[in-house]
């Protein structure tokens, strides 16, 4: 059944139901937004889909509330908003209708789940404060979406409208951006994967191009590797590997002769003709060709096996 209208309720808005609007909307976008908590729109029928309002949770009636008593909870407990009942029963199909490979959409919808719609459904059912965000409480999403509400003295008639339609557009490019992120990276782990396993038991991890390479490191159990080589648009250059998800340490640092040096001064350093750049951090340094980045890759091994290694952390 394709419907007709996406029913939700009227007045103020809040993140779950724009971001439930940029689900829907993606699935049926010939269908029209009704705003409205009339009896006549928010009671079930097999023309529309009802969200954040209505009193009911039914996915086969298609009405999604989560304000009721009894409303429903996920499996550890926590609730849901009506942004979480929409990610569950229409997120795949929106993972497929935004082109995302048949493969990759049960982990990608898991895990936008888990880091995008979880702490909406919490923060909008006040199990999860803006306050634990700190100094940053006022640039989380739903905060900064709640700023584009008309403001208490706009009283001309459609003002609320207006300024929901114009935040979906903002919420949209959040999701949008969010799900491509993911959807990239499981891209790139099937390179990565591919690339670990031609490294065999080398420190080093030559790349096509760059690309985010840690979690597939970690999934490999890699942990012999110590930095990573790739080119870039007019060089090459080699990078550390992060010891934790958390912090800057590396399970290896290029070499301190290194630091903040560039071209004549670091090639008389590093004995490596063509070595461009290194980060005064000695995180990433460059040079002119893969073979130049490689031999200042192969150097830098050595040494920090010289210097005795850091065990990696998960």
């Amino acid at each position: 059944m394709t419907p007709d209208y996406l029913v939700t309720h009227s007045g103020g808005f809040h993140a779950d139901e724009l971001l439930s609007s940029v689900i829907l909307t993606r699935l049926f976008p010939d269908a029209r937004i009704v705003r409205s908590r009339a009896p006549e729109w928010i009671t079930p029928g097999g023309d529309r889909i009802i969200y954040d309002v209505g009193g009911s949770f039914d996915a086969q009636a298609q009405i999604f509330d989560h304000h009721q008593r009894g409303a429903p909870l996920r499996d550890d407990g926590a609730p849901f908003s009506s942004f979480g009942l929409i990610w569950k029963h229409y997120g795949r199909d929106y993972l497929l209708a935004f082109g995302v490979p048949e493969a990759h959409v049960e982990a990608l919808h898991a895990a936008f789940d888990t880091k995008f719609v979880l702490p909406i459904d919490l923060m909008d059912n006040g199990a999860l404060s803006p306050s634990v965000a700190g100094p940053m409480a006022g640039l989380t999403l739903p905060s900064l979406l709640e700023t584009l509400k008309p403001a208490f003295d706009e009283k001309d008639e459609g003002a609320d409208d207006r300024a929901f339609h114009a935040a979906l557009v903002i919420a949209r490019a959040f999701v949008e951006a969010g799900i491509s992120q993911r959807a990239a990276k499981l891209r790139a782990e099937t390179l990565v994967l591919d690339a670990i396993a031609k490294a065999g038991e080398g420190r080093i991890l030559e790349l096509p191009m760059g690309m985010p390479f840690r979690p597939a490191i970690l999934k490999a159990g890699a942990d012999q590797l110590l930095f990573v080589v790739h080119p870039r648009d007019k060089d090459w250059c080699v990078t550390g590997i992060r010891r934790a998800d958390d912090g800057f340490e590396l399970r290896a640092d290029l070499p301190a002769a290194w630091a903040g040096l560039t071209n004549a001064d670091l090639e008389a350093a590093s004995g490596v003709e063509g070595a461009t750049f290194c980060h005064n951090g000695r995180f990433i340094a460059a040079a002119r060709t893969r073979e130049a980045t490689l031999v200042m890759a192969e150097l830098a091994v050595k040494e920090a096996l010289s210097e005795g290694l850091r065990p990696a952390v998960g």
